[in-house]
């Protein structure tokens, strides 16, 4: 399988359990807890499995931004999250750096 979609695997994966942490409410709620455990294991195998032809730095660098990016939407339909302009401004930043990271980076690929 191809490991730009195991790096989006893994991004599913975290965002799922980011997004169901708040449910857990300490982790005393079991169902949201189990998804927040799987989950997160889920996105950190996957995460390891893209790592044979993407360097750790820039599949790190692509995970955490674009899981911050999606969660910040995920929160503002989920939990009505909002936010501002400075907020919006940020992400976009994270957007495009990842972007360029992707398209221009001769280190995104080792193999």
């Amino acid at each position: 399988m191809n490991d730009w979609v195991y790096l989006f695997l893994a991004i599913v994966s975290e965002v799922i359990a980011t997004a169901s942490l708040k449910s857990t409410e300490g982790f005393t709620k079991p169902i949201p807890s189990i998804i927040v455990l799987v989950g997160y294991s889920a996105a950190f195998y996957f995460l390891s499995l893209t790592l044979d032809t993407i360097s750790i730095g820039v599949a790190y660098a692509i995970w955490s931004g674009v899981g911050v990016a999606t969660i910040t939407v995920v929160s503002y339909f989920l939990y009505d999250q909002k936010i501002d302009l400075a907020g919006i401004l940020g992400i976009g930043l994270i957007i495009a750096g990842v972007i360029v990271l992707r398209l221009f980076s001769e280190s995104a690929i080792e193999a």
